[in-house]
């Protein structure tokens, strides 16, 4: 479960990335490595940052076959992916809005 929120997290689920104090998601080194461990231990939907897009290349066809890849840049797609909360950022205000995913309020 996330130590965050408690909601329980997907066992065929990986993530890498980078994620900087604005929410910004940054492209990391090693891809192809983790892409192919994470295939390895059976997780068949991965989210890496939109800036590694051109290293899912590396993968061998098979692999890359097998995995659902999504490419974000903003930690809101990370957060909607991983734990099913959304978000909504009004105008004019920095902090994002939690709409709860149960009761589709603004929290």
């Amino acid at each position: 479960a996330s130590l965050l929120t408690g909601i329980e997290l997907s066992n065929d689920k990986a993530m890498t990335g980078e994620i900087t104090l604005t929410g910004a998601v940054l492209p990391v080194g090693g891809i192809k490595e983790k892409l192919m461990a994470a295939h390895r231990r059976g997780r068949k939907k991965i989210l890496i940052p939109m800036g590694n897009e051109k290293d899912l290349l590396q993968l061998p066809v098979e692999v890359r076959s097998e995995l659902e890849v999504k490419l974000v840049s903003h930690v809101d797609e990370v957060l909607e992916w991983a734990l099913g909360l959304k978000f909504l950022t009004s105008v004019g205000y920095q902090a994002p809005l939690l709409i709860s995913n149960e009761t589709s309020e603004v929290t």
